[in-house]
């Protein structure tokens, strides 16, 4: 039997999953760490960090299953997307990445409008620009650390630089590239005339090809650092929002994919670039040339319920959190949490949006709290299914997937305020798994990505369904949720 492993390089953790060519999943491993937060709007991380707890974690996992690990046959890649990676031409890292939660570049994205014209580049890379974009990070480096963006030879993103030290060849795929936004999405390539017009060198740019082809090779060093044996293939890979499409089978239209991890994401594959044309989404290349990704994107998820778990309540355990969340009703006995607390992009695009819980009494206890902030979080996930509706787009299933497909509190709250069945996975590491896959299309073990999820994914046979008196409550706190931004808007960009 032929095994795969698929590495997941996150923003709060790197897991190594091995899967067997049948789908089975022999092993995981798992190491977490931080964001480098200098300041409030700097969110940075050093790749070597990421990259010694990618090492230890294929260590671990071929020392645990030497005999599966000794059948690998391809790697493959799901990576936190848009941020930037700068290396020298020696190959060496110049500085930290300035990932996708980064909000310093806002004065950047304005000065990139100003060269090009704002609706000539949105025209062309299909999204509007955000801070902790590449290209907005790029743009800062230039204006802010000259000396080091002189020294640039290449620019990747997190995942890249993971697969560069595992098989030496530098290079990118088209659905990170895209969420780079300083790309042509439709025609799947770089972005040239907006290059040169925005005075950046076209070289630093690297090779861009599609997820399941092959960039190299295991090399003699990784070998030594992590067991593996030289020699084994290594595809691409893709970012994570579309290797999790790829872990829960969406492959094509009909389907869409409500992800809970850090930030939070509604996706859905097209087999044409839909945009929408206010730009309140986002459309990405997707695994496979003939596919694209609509994806509403939120920036707080699970790192809302971290901070309120860490900062604000002092609790030890999720499960201790949502356990304490069933305990209050639908609705939080109105109480509602805006979940702006990085900023927001969907549907607002405005890193200085702010977090809000409104209708707080002296009736509301922490169980309140944790339950209005999980509500919340679904709240944003369903304004962009709304977005979704108003362009037209018919689905017929959403599978739930992250950190809201594990317990039954979130999946029950997406049902109600989705108005749906909800899906999951008989898995629980889509992106992992979605990884795997791409390596054993890679391989050649399944001859494309249909032919491997047909085989490979599985849903479990329940669905959670709606309660209807659930959902009474939710339409009332949905349209004050809907309110919140507009009315304090002006508020959240006082400087103070």
């Amino acid at each position: 039997m032929n095994y795969y492993l698929g590495i997941d390089i996150g923003t709060s953790s790197v897991k190594s999953l091995l899967m067997d060519a049948r789908g089975n999943i022999a092993g995981t491993s798992q190491i977490g760490y931080d964001i480098i937060k200098s300041s409030l709007k700097h969110a940075e991380q050093n790749m070597e960090e990421l990259w010694a707890a990618a090492r230890r974690t294929i260590a671990d996992i071929v020392k645990r299953y030497p005999e599966e690990s000794a059948k690998i046959q391809g790697i493959s890649y799901s990576g936190q997307m848009h941020g930037l990676v700068m290396v020298d031409k020696d190959g060496r890292l110049i500085r930290n990445a300035i990932i996708w939660a980064d909000q310093r570049s806002a004065e950047e994205i304005e000065k990139i409008y100003q060269t090009v014209g704002k609706e000539a580049y949105r025209s062309v890379a299909l999204n509007s620009l955000s801070t902790g974009f590449l290209i907005s990070s790029l743009m800062w480096v230039k204006e802010h650390e000259p000396e080091n963006y002189e020294k640039i030879h290449t620019v990747m993103f997190p995942k890249d630089y993971i697969r560069y030290r595992m098989c030496g060849e530098l290079g990118t795929d088209m659905s990170d590239a895209s969420s780079g936004a300083i790309f042509d999405t439709r025609n799947r390539q770089w972005a040239w005339e907006l290059i040169e017009k925005l005075g950046i060198r076209k070289e630093i740019f690297s090779e861009c090809r599609e997820s399941s082809e092959i960039a190299g090779e295991v090399t003699e060093d990784c070998a030594a650092d992590t067991g593996l044996r030289a020699g084994i293939k290594i595809a691409y890979g893709g970012g994570d929002t579309l290797m999790q499409g790829v872990g829960n089978g969406i492959i094509a239209p009909g389907t869409l994919a409500a992800n809970i991890g850090t930030a939070c994401q509604l996706s859905g594959g097209f087999h044409e670039p839909v945009y929408d044309k206010e730009f309140r989404t986002n459309t990405f290349c997707h695994v496979k040339k003939d596919l694209w990704m609509l994806m509403g994107a939120h920036l707080s998820g699970g790192v809302a319920m971290k901070w309120l778990m860490n900062q604000i309540l002092d609790m030890g355990a999720f499960d201790e959190m949502t356990a304490l969340a069933a305990t209050v009703p639908a609705g939080s006995e109105g109480m509602v949490f805006l979940p702006y607390l990085s900023g927001e992009r969907t549907p607002y695009n405005d890193p200085d949006a702010k977090g809000i819980y409104f209708g707080m009494t002296l009736k509301h206890t922490r169980a309140h709290m944790i339950r209005s902030t999980m509500e919340g979080i679904v709240f944003g996930l369903r304004s962009s299914i709304e977005i979704f509706k108003g362009l037209g787009i018919e689905y017929h299933k959403i599978i739930a997937s992250g950190g809201g497909a594990r317990g039954p509190l979130f999946l029950q709250m997406q049902a109600d305020i989705f108005d749906c069945d909800i899906y999951t996975n008989q898995g629980s590491e889509q992106a992992g798994i979605g990884a795997a896959i791409t390596a054993a299309v890679a391989c050649g073990e399944y001859k494309d990505y249909e032919e491997a999820c047909a085989k490979l994914v599985h849903m479990k046979d329940e669905a959670v369904s709606p309660i209807r008196e659930n959902q009474k409550y939710y339409e009332e706190q949905f349209a004050v949720y809907r309110e919140l931004y507009r009315h304090n808007q002006d508020l959240f960009h006082l400087k103070g």
